[in-house]
């Protein structure tokens, strides 16, 4: 199946690649314009991008909002986290703000929550995926992206950061991973059924 990817995030197009094969994920046309992220949910955020992205090219089309929760900030930053520090504010500036804000000695559990939007006409579906982690007192490693080099995911016991794990360790954990492979499995039942 050829899917639209409502997104301008490089990192999320690549990432979406490997997690959906063999699906062939399509960039989002640059004519298609990205409504803005207000919704209170990462569920809202994600839909109205699939919904956008399928309007404008007739095509089934996806779209994912994430981002990380603090439990020290009760959940923040949530669906601000990648304007977290301000509208254009860098990864680096996001993870900074959230590293001051949670207390060294405090709560530094954290969690990545994805949601996976799919809009095909009047089909539309959404599959959420979490990650429970630690936030890390310092930034650590150089692969992923956003609040990576500070996420120790629990699911591992080497004390890694999402930024420290291949490629193929972090899809197998991640947020965006879980809501992927859900996604996918009801896409086959629907295949099959069909």
């Amino acid at each position: 199946m050829r899917l639209v990817l409502s997104t301008r995030n490089a990192h999320k197009v690549r990432e979406l690649n490997i997690l959906l094969a063999p699906h062939e994920v399509l960039p989002l046309p640059e004519r298609v314009v990205l409504p803005p992220e207000t919704g209170d949910t990462f569920a809202e955020n994600a839909l109205g991008k699939a919904r956008a992205a399928a309007e404008a090219t007739g095509m089934p089309s996806i779209a994912d909002d994430s981002g990380i929760e603090a439990a020290a900030l009760g959940g923040v930053p949530g669906v601000r986290s990648a304007r977290y520090a301000g509208e254009n504010a860098t990864d680096e500036e996001n993870l900074s703000k959230l590293l001051r804000e949670v207390p060294a000695d405090g709560d530094r559990r954290v969690a990545y929550v994805c949601a996976l939007a799919y809009v095909d006409g009047g089909e539309e579906r959404v599959f959420e995926g979490r990650c429970e982690g630690t936030l890390a007192a310092e930034p650590r490693g150089s692969g992923g992206f956003g609040y990576d080099p500070a996420f120790v995911p629990v699911d591992r016991d080497d004390g890694r950061t999402m930024a420290e794990l291949s490629v193929e360790e972090k899809d197998a954990i991640s947020h965006r991973g879980r809501a992927a492979r859900a996604f996918l499995a009801w896409l086959d039942r629907e295949t099959q059924a069909a």
